[in-house]
């Protein structure tokens, strides 16, 4: 029999926390809520949980120190971070600090259900695999191998450029998560960029694999 997940959401806002419970006991998950981050830790300790849904925007402590502090206690645990703040830049802090992956507010069901179930569908199949790694690299700081083989894995399905947007599509991460880590790609010369100039705005970006 199948584990049953058990779920840590921390939020300060209560109807969110309400709507997170639901969320999660509908999938047959148990649920685990906290309003602000020392009770999240405290929560952590007691139940040990599969996979942490964080909010950014808290009093005292915020998402962010929130994040960092989770991870003193667990490296590897899922901590996927609520926010309504878009900015690439606040991601990549985020990742840094060891956030796995994002989910914009509103919160969409659907959305943060199969988040909920690629990470931990990620995680379990690092602890049950012992598969060679597609690329011999070591990860700089905010980059995990299990999500860096998915980002591979949706870029080796198309045989072509493909943007950023339709590589979060294919791997189910958020937009931010995809973006920061074709950058690390890009760096370590695995991926390839072409920028292609529009009549306004930012030039669009598209990524392949080098063969």
């Amino acid at each position: 029999m199948d584990k049953i997940l058990t779920i840590l959401s921390i939020d300060d806002d209560e109807a969110i926390r309400f709507a997170l419970k639901a969320v999660i006991e509908s999938q047959g998950w148990v649920a685990i809520t906290a309003e602000n981050v020392a009770v999240g830790l405290e929560c952590y300790k007691e139940f040990k949980p599969d996979l942490i849904l964080m909010d950014y925007h808290m009093p005292r402590i915020n998402g962010f120190e929130g994040v960092r502090m989770i991870r003193t206690l667990d490296a590897h645990i899922p901590i996927i971070v609520f926010t309504i703040d878009e900015s690439q830049e606040l991601a990549d802090r985020f990742l840094e600090v060891g956030a796995t992956d994002f989910a914009m507010k509103p919160i969409r069901t659907p959305d943060i259900i199969s988040r909920i179930k690629l990470h931990i569908k990620l995680i379990q199949t690092r602890e049950t695999t012992n598969t060679k790694p597609k690329v011999e690299l070591v990860p700089a700081k905010g980059i995990g191998m299990a999500t860096l083989e998915l980002i591979l894995d949706a870029l080796v399905q198309i045989d072509d450029f493909i943007a950023v947007e339709e590589i979060s599509e294919i791997s189910g991460l958020a937009y931010q998560t995809t973006y920061r880590y074709l950058q690390y790609l890009s760096a370590e010369n695995i991926v390839e960029v072409k920028s292609t100039y529009g009549k306004v705005g930012r030039p669009k970006q598209t990524y392949k694999l080098i063969q």
